[in-house]
């Protein structure tokens, strides 16, 4: 099967990029995919897209040597199923806030005994290879968000849940949780919750990952020993360099 190239960086302790795709375009994900991002993240939580279109940016990330990520639109097992068989290698749940909750996702993205998910992998042969089925259990990587007061006071119960391969933080909700702006990144209630997380990974073994809406928190997020780190999404990134290149010309 093929190789999960992130499960290869975590192991190395280097740190991944994931570019990040919500417009529901297979060029503009190519594109994000060629930019030297070592994965790409579909959104369809915030995308303004389904399963259909995501299927197509799949496979135009697959041209590349970027890991195709997918950020679920909800903790289901008929989409997660979809997306996988589609291709991705690696699921972003949002909303997690329970051990429950992490389970349930676990078991939709590992075929039995460990899981449900249905088999009729479709486009998941052609990427990882013939023998799909045999490690797609082990090379399936499963990010559970936390990003609610719920989410972070079980943070430890959603950690040891067995096969869930870490947790990826969602900052703005966690701020509007906590009373703050949901760009409030530089804010010490924020960046001491997602120190505990860190923490709290590193200690039990786990990965941890985060979406930084700016240049200075996601420097800050190396700094706190991220493994992956999404550094804003193709929206924000075509907007500041518009806005860059019109101020120079001004």
């Amino acid at each position: 099967m093929r190789e999960n190239r992130l499960r290869t960086l975590f192991a190395q302790k280097t740190m991944a990029l994931s570019g990040w795709v919500s417009m529901g375009n297979s060029l503009l994900a190519e594109v994000v995919a060629n930019s030297g991002y070592d994965a790409v993240t579909v959104d369809l939580q915030h995308g303004l897209f389904s399963v259909e279109s995501a299927v197509p940016m799949l496979q135009a990330i697959s041209t590349t040597g970027a890991v195709p990520l997918v950020r679920c639109s909800e903790n289901g097992l008929g989409e997660i199923n979809k997306l996988l068989d589609a291709g991705a290698y690696g699921v972003i749940c949002p909303l997690i806030n329970t051990a429950e909750d992490a389970e349930r996702f676990v078991r939709a993205c590992h075929y039995s005994p460990r899981g449900g998910r249905s088999y009729g992998p479709a486009r998941g042969f052609m990427y990882g290879g013939s023998d799909y089925f045999t490690h797609a259990n082990r090379a399936i990587l499963t990010l559970a968000m936390i990003e609610t007061n719920q989410g972070f006071a079980n943070a430890e119960a959603i950690l040891r849940v067995s096969d869930l391969d870490g947790i990826f933080i969602g900052p703005a909700d966690l701020n509007i949780e906590m009373g703050l702006a949901p760009d409030a990144y530089d804010a010490p209630q924020l960046n001491d919750a997602i120190r505990s997380l860190v923490a709290l990974a590193r200690q039990l073994g786990k990965y941890v990952g985060i979406f930084a809406g700016t240049m200075d928190m996601a420097q800050r997020m190396k700094e706190f020993g991220m493994d992956l780190v999404a550094p804003g999404t193709d929206i924000q990134q075509i907007k500041a360099e518009a806005a860059r290149r019109i101020a120079a010309l001004r």
